[in-house]
């Protein structure tokens, strides 16, 4: 049986695609409390650790996979972009410390796009970089969830680092365009404080457009801006956010049933992949480990890229 550990773990998105696929989790951390509870209890893991800066290299178990969504906010669009000179950015060496202390066979990581170009292209060359001087053959590719079988476009970086001379091969996912929606996972009953009353909205497109998958858009309020637009259900929800604003904040705006609204917890639960009783907060923190979660479809596509 492999042996993982899961860094910057959240609400475990890593955790339940790896479990499913047969391995064991041996050590996990997570340093905002709101997710680690939300953990544990998913888990049943009281031996979650916190910040993994005081975490020593010795004190975590020898592993197999190492898997990492490292904190993407210093390379995000929605972020300051500052790549490495952010302290959360530098939290790959972190990283960089424990792979070069235990040498697992195979690194799995995840992060936003922008990972690709902030700092013109300096931190994708400075993780590759060091990864290979560590002893790994550093993969990655840009895949957007919507063409691996989840009704949400959420592109995502995933990389596949293999330790040399292991004998891994890696080959890219190939999409799968699975026929499921945003209606496929929604609510039978709606909570009506999701649903947005307001004199500015504007439905653009009256017809039922036919199924796609990739969201559509059919109207806005205000002035369209981001949290703005407005989407049917027969296409695939946008990007969920940890932090994003306007009136559609974090899930964006739907028309359901003739009601403009967003998205509720159990339907961002189904539109990232989890089952409906994995937990979560309640309310803002709930949509917040959503935003920042790994999706665990999108984590099994990306393991079973690895050739023996």
């Amino acid at each position: 049986m492999y042996k993982f550990v899961d860094l910057f773990a959240g609400i475990g998105g890593f955790r339940v695609s790896l479990q499913k696929l047969g391995m064991k989790c041996v050590f996990s951390c997570e340093i905002d409390e709101s997710a680690r509870t939300a953990y544990q209890r998913n888990f049943n893991d009281d031996n979650i650790r916190g910040d993994i800066c005081e975490v020593k290299a010795n004190e975590i178990p020898k592993h197999d996979v190492l898997c990492a969504g490292f904190p993407c906010q210093s390379f995000s669009i929605a972020g300051k972009k500052s790549g490495m000179n952010d302290q959360r950015g530098r939290l790959f060496y972190e990283i960089l410390r424990i792979v070069e202390h235990h040498k697992p066979l195979v690194l799995m990581l995840e992060n936003v796009r922008n990972i690709l170009t902030v700092d013109k292209g300096e931190v994708i060359k400075t993780i590759e970089k060091k990864l290979d001087e560590a002893g790994y053959s550093v993969h990655y590719s840009l895949l957007d969830a919507s063409d691996y079988g989840v009704p949400q476009s959420r592109e995502r970086v995933y990389f596949a680092c293999l330790l040399k001379g292991a004998g891994l091969k890696y080959k890219e996912p190939r999409p799968d365009r699975k026929d499921i929606f945003l209606r496929d996972v929604l609510d039978d009953v709606v909570d009506k404080r999701l649903v947005v009353h307001r004199n500015d909205i504007v439905i653009e497109r009256k017809d039922d457009p036919e199924p796609a998958h990739k969201p559509i858009r059919i109207g806005h309020l205000n002035k369209g801006g981001q949290g703005e637009r407005i989407y049917h259900p027969n296409g695939h929800a946008v990007t969920l956010a940890a932090d994003s604003g306007g009136v559609g904040s974090r899930t964006g705006l739907y028309l359901i049933d003739g009601m403009v609204r967003r998205l509720s917890i159990p339907e961002c639960k189904r539109v990232m992949g989890f089952d409906e009783s994995h937990i979560t907060a309640v309310g803002t923190q709930g949509y917040r480990q959503l935003g920042n979660a790994v999706i665990p479809d999108m984590v099994t596509k990306s393991y079973d890229s690895i050739v023996v």
